[in-house]
């Protein structure tokens, strides 16, 4: 095996594959999360979480697509300047159950920098995302997140 190959183990897996197009909706995702917290587009959440989403993070855990974007918007608005920093990115499809829809597991590593108006850091913080995307008739889409606190530091 050279460098670049990657060994999959198959003889514990369905081996059921995504294509490299759906890796990349997958990861896109991830970072159209990021995106929209950074901007404050909350509204363009919708388009990225499934009707029945749940959200276990920090703030709180939300279930219902309306109750995850209310409180992401209520933990990030008071923050002028957002920085979601996602990297390490690794999707997996889950193994396949006859009936149901096709779904995945992705992780990604975060470092997130909240400021106020003068850019100034007041919170950093670094977490792992493991979230659970689900195949639906308007493509891939968040139906759980979950968000591991790793480290953090505030002002003084």
């Amino acid at each position: 095996m050279t460098t670049t190959e990657i060994a999959v183990d198959r003889t514990t897996s369905d081996a059921r594959t995504l294509t490299p197009a759906e890796r990349a909706q997958l990861t896109d995702l991830v970072s159209h999360l990021g995106a929209s917290l950074d901007e404050h587009r909350f509204e363009a959440l919708r388009e990225l979480f499934t009707d029945d989403a749940t959200a276990t993070t920090p703030g709180g855990t939300a279930e219902g697509r309306d109750a995850v974007i209310n409180q992401a918007t209520r933990n990030h608005v008071g923050f002028e300047r957002l920085h979601h920093v996602m990297t390490n990115v690794l999707v997996q499809p889950d193994p396949a159950v006859e009936g149901a829809p096709r779904t995945a597991s992705i992780r990604a590593n975060l470092i997130a920098h909240f400021a106020h108006a003068d850019g100034v850091p007041v919170l950093a913080l670094g977490a792992i995302y493991r979230l659970g995307a689900r195949e639906t008739d308007a493509g891939w889409r968040i139906a759980d997140l979950r968000v591991t606190p790793v480290w953090r530091t505030a002002a003084a």
